[in-house]
């Protein structure tokens, strides 16, 4: 038997055709084209009519064959859940692991209404050339940047006590066991003349983004005071940020907020990692050498929106949305049983 497989030709089937006419045997046949004798008997069984072989039936009924060979994909235009999907990827920003496994926590019951992540990156490669192709691809993440040091224009250690260094940090709020601890940073636009305010909830990874009127430390105050304080008091515990010079107004920050602030240590953006993640995630709206000035409040708080109604693997698929509204309902209800 061959060891690579090639379907017959039409050159071939006429050989077939000759040599079966003249009274061959299989083997006979077989021998002639270099093929197995069970190729030879199948393809006279495919081709077979009264009388005898019929090479141009035998080729239709390969070509029918080959037309419903193979598993029907589950990702294709009609099928049962392909808008639900493509909408996810395209509009959301749904990752295809985010994707796959919301469908496994929504039908936990039902194979035939899931599909794997890699189902998914097979189908959009597998789109035929056009927007909707340019569109999905577009919709995957980037590749993360290499890591390493990512900013040098520090403002020094002289706007850090000692006391708000991050060796300082309590326990609790590295372990993640209550909310109301916030990462932040600042989204830079092209030549460093715009910027966007991201803190991210430790616990949750609940995203808040906010408008600032340029990179300056007094910008920053007012981005990040006018949108945390939307907060519940019992939500504004702590913020960690890096050492950038954004940051010089950070007693009045603190004060305004009431909330204690935190400096990583130089060169570290690890000690910030979830809000570096997101900072990542972003950027897939907000590209580097962006014009984030022309960005409108409403406009952020749309990917804000976005951002957190993706469903997070860390959360168990949850998304952080769903997780902040748990953590807020069980705040309310401890008021409650305190009053």
């Amino acid at each position: 038997m061959e060891s690579h497989y090639k379907h017959l030709n039409a050159e071939e089937r006429g050989v077939i055709f000759a040599e079966h006419q003249r009274g061959s045997s299989l083997r006979e046949i077989g021998l002639l084209l270099g093929r197995h004798h069970g190729t030879i008997r199948h393809e006279l069984k495919r081709g077979g009519v009264p009388g005898g072989y019929d090479p141009q039936v035998a080729r239709r009924a390969y070509q029918t064959a080959q037309r419903r060979s193979g598993r029907p994909r589950k990702l294709a235009p009609g099928a049962p859940f392909y808008d639900w999907v493509r909408n996810r990827l395209i509009h959301w920003r749904w990752s295809p692991e985010q994707i796959a496994a919301r469908l496994r926590l929504m039908h936990p019951d039902d194979p035939s209404q899931r599909i794997s992540h890699e189902a998914i990156y097979a189908a959009i490669y597998a789109q035929p050339r056009g927007e909707l192709k340019v569109l999905m691809i577009e919709a995957l993440r980037q590749a993360k940047p290499k890591r390493g040091m990512r900013r040098t224009t520090l403002a020094g250690s002289a706007i850090v006590p000692e006391t708000l260094r991050i060796i300082h940090r309590p326990e609790d709020i590295e372990a993640r066991l209550v909310p109301g601890h916030w990462e932040g940073d600042l989204i830079k636009g092209a030549f460093n003349r715009s910027a966007i305010g991201t803190v991210v909830e430790r616990k949750t990874r609940f995203v808040i983004l906010s408008k600032m009127q340029g990179c300056t430390a007094n910008a920053a105050l007012e981005g990040f005071t006018r949108q945390m304080k939307r907060l519940p008091v019992a939500l504004r515990q702590s913020m960690t940020y890096d050492r950038g010079s954004e940051m010089a107004c950070h007693p009045e920050l603190s004060r305004r907020l009431k909330i204690d602030i935190w400096f990583c240590d130089p060169h570290a953006p690890w000690q910030r990692g979830s809000n570096e993640n997101t900072n990542g995630l972003l950027r897939q709206f907000f590209p580097k050498g962006t014009d984030l000035s022309c960005l409108s409040q409403t406009a952020l708080n749309d990917v804000a929106r976005m951002m957190n109604h993706r469903p997070r693997k860390t959360l168990g698929w949850r998304t952080p949305a769903e997780a902040m509204a748990e953590e807020l309902a069980a705040i309310k209800s401890t008021v409650a049983l305190q009053t």
